[in-house]
């Protein structure tokens, strides 16, 4: 994993596709392939709705902790070595969930996952994205946050394929390794793409701390939020696609199409920005993915999930995007500082958010109110940021 060489020229498409496959690998199969997963597990371990969403939050904590723990320096002049360590550690626990059937072992696992997940999405992002700004080429940002969408459709992929190949109840295990085994070939193409660190800036030292006015903690407040509102369908729209006994290709294609939506979903909002402006987009998608996610427990149950999944995965990764760039616009002198804590907000609300929808779950036998719930907080995180639009422009 040692660096490339400093002097070593920086072409963009190289750039770009060495973060759209580390997003791929670290958030498309390294956090989301628990989604399509999900249903075999709950059948094959047994779980019940509250494990799942207990794993899943365990997840969500170990990402907010290496969010938080990404805010401090003791990374600068290191990012690719630590990206790529994350890499190679993601694909370990990918095929460690794979071994075990406790609980508490799974919850240990996805925690490890979730702090590999964070620290390889920031420090890819703060190389990969530095380079695309100082071009001031979009493509850039635009290929690297397609990257989870990308591996959210490979994902979905790779389950039906190993389903329909060896269709046992254990079927499962050979998911998560299959993984691990897409883990491995994309460490090996990132560490060769990957230029050796972040673009050089013009400011020296750390970055000064972050100031708090009431535009930057309406949008950090509605970007925590909004962990909460996408988490829940993010974490359980197969398993509401296996309770509708909606059947086997339409639990493929809800993931399936939510991947490729997201894949494309930047390119698709960028035509929006000028007219709308960055606050408006933010706003805009935030009350699709509402309507997406009502659109999973109010339509027929053979259309709410593809639907569903569709106008989900078209909205939740260009609100991730456009929410830091928002932060970034409120605070340019700390880049890396505002990312990383917006980044722990979001990890805030992704751990609540399977907890509560799985003990609700559990409660009623479905997960309407959950969803319910989840839509609700999308609208109240657009709400918040109506006053900001402006100072946005």
């Amino acid at each position: 994993m040692l660096a490339r060489n400093d002097n070593e020229p920086v072409s963009l498409f190289r750039t770009a596709l060495a973060g759209m496959i580390a997003m791929a690998a670290a958030m498309g199969f390294g956090r989301f392939s628990y989604t399509p997963i999900l249903p075999g597990m709950m059948s094959g371990v047994p779980l019940s709705a509250s494990d799942a969403g207990f794993i899943a939050s365990a997840n969500f904590v170990g990402y907010l902790a290496g969010a938080i723990l990404a805010a401090y320096g003791w990374a600068a002049g290191r990012e690719r070595f630590v990206a790529l360590s994350a890499l190679a550690l993601s694909t370990l626990l990918l095929a460690a969930m794979g071994v075990t059937t406790s609980v508490p072992v799974f919850a240990a696992i996805r925690f490890l996952a979730g702090l590999a997940s964070a620290f390889a999405m920031i420090f890819t992002s703060s190389i990969v994205l530095s380079h695309g700004a100082a071009a001031g080429n979009d493509h850039v940002q635009s290929a690297h946050f397609g990257g989870p969408g990308a591996g959210i459709a490979l994902s979905s992929v790779m389950v039906l394929l190993i389903g329909l190949l060896y269709p046992v109840v254990g079927a499962w295990r050979a998911d998560w390794f299959g993984g691990a085994i897409f883990s491995a070939v994309s460490l090996a193409a990132v560490w060769y793409l990957l230029p050796a660190g972040p673009a050089r800036s013009q400011q020296s030292g750390p970055e000064p701390a972050i100031r708090w006015n009431r535009p930057m903690t309406l949008v950090t407040l509605s970007y925590g939020i909004f962990g909460f509102g996408y988490v829940i369908t993010a974490t359980f729209l197969v398993a509401i696609a296996r309770m509708d006994a909606a059947g086997q290709m339409v639990e493929f294609l809800c993931w399936f199409i939510a991947g490729l939506t997201s894949a494309v979903a930047l390119f698709a909002w960028k035509p929006f920005v000028r007219p709308l402006g960055l606050g408006g987009v933010y706003v805009a998608a935030l009350v699709v993915e509402a309507a997406g996610v009502l659109a999973t427990v109010m339509l027929p149950h053979s259309l709410a999930p593809l639907i569903g999944g569709g106008l989900f995965g078209a909205t939740f990764l260009a609100i991730t995007a456009f929410g830091l760039q928002i932060g970034r616009k409120l605070s340019p002198d700390s880049p890396r500082r505002i990312f990383a804590m917006m980044t722990a907000a979001f990890g805030l609300g992704q751990i609540v958010g399977p907890l509560v929808a799985g003990w609700v779950a559990q409660g009623t036998g479905s997960f309407t109110l959950p969803t319910y719930m989840a839509a609700a907080a999308l609208v109240v995180c657009a709400l918040l940021v109506l006053p900001v639009i402006k100072k946005l422009g």
